[in-house]
């Protein structure tokens, strides 16, 4: 996989103006949103490459059973084909790549964080008319089938490995400490799917200082969502004078201070020294 650069590069306007476009439609398309998210890592990633991973996606949906009746066959069936057949995985190791964040990869390598290999699996029954869903488990996210009141879980990352009620209540006491809560196991958006896979390669570049354009171009990728976290506008500012981009850094610290004044005056104040910090870089 090519590595990011920094600074724009031709197609870059383009692709997040299919990104916004695409996020703010009726029925949002998880695999597109996710291969221009990719396209933003990848820059040998085209309007082909895409072509060619939503191809892929449909192929593999091909090779399910027809007539397939009940979550649990749902369910069967994709264990039996993506983790058994095809060899969709993950491994602790995952965690430290960029390509386990980027849909292409993971349908190339067949590995991928937890999230991604939920998206291989919740694109390919769609297509095959499943009734599947995300499910964001608080540190794991799995998948869904059949109705809410009576699901069916599966792990995508171990294969596609049946979760219990009770298993479920594991993966979340690991990753949190807390009870499972009954809210924890609605169907996930694709908008917050999207927003979930930016905040983990986020998390990827906050580990790697020398990463900064990866964490830029995540948060403004988050930022073309509808709906986000207002404190990635100062993450955004705070990103932009770590690229040695001061001036505009500065200006949006500014902003983000006026809108948060009313509220939180104190933390404003910080903010706008902040900024003036970052307009002395310049002198």
């Amino acid at each position: 996989m090519a590595s990011g650069k920094h600074g724009e590069r031709p197609g870059r306007a383009e692709t997040r103006r299919r990104f916004a476009e695409e996020a703010r439609s009726e029925r949002p398309d998880l695999a597109l949103l996710c291969l221009l998210v990719a396209a933003e890592a990848d820059p040998d990633l085209d309007t082909a490459g895409t072509d060619v991973a939503q191809i892929e996606l449909d192929r593999l949906a091909g090779l399910l059973p027809y007539g397939l009746r009940g979550a649990h066959a749902w369910a069967s069936a994709l264990a039996e084909l993506l983790g058994e057949r095809c060899g969709f995985e993950g491994s602790s190791a995952e965690y430290q790549r960029l390509e386990s964040s980027l849909l292409h990869e993971v349908l190339r390598r067949r590995r991928g964080l937890p999230i991604l290999l939920s998206v291989v699996w919740i694109e390919v029954a769609r297509r095959a008319g499943a009734p599947v869903y995300g499910v964001a488990l608080p540190g794991h996210f799995v998948v869904g089938f059949g109705d809410p009141a009576e699901q069916v879980l599966a792990d995508p990352f171990a294969g596609g490995r049946p979760l219990t009620g009770q298993d479920a209540e594991l993966l979340v006491t690991g990753a949190t400490g807390e009870a499972l809560e009954p809210s924890m196991l609605v169907p996930a958006r694709p908008l917050e799917i999207v927003l979930r896979i930016l905040n983990n390669i986020r998390a990827w570049a906050a580990a790697r200082p020398e990463r900064t354009d990866v964490a830029l171009w995540a948060v403004e990728l988050s930022l073309l969502l509808p709906s986000h976290p207002a404190s990635l506008r100062y993450e955004h500012a705070q990103l932009l004078v770590q690229s040695g981009d001061f001036l505009r850094g500065a200006a949006e610290m500014e902003e983000y201070a006026e809108v948060v004044e009313e509220v939180e005056p104190a933390a404003a104040e910080v903010v706008r020294r902040r900024a003036r910090a970052a307009r002395s870089l310049l002198n």
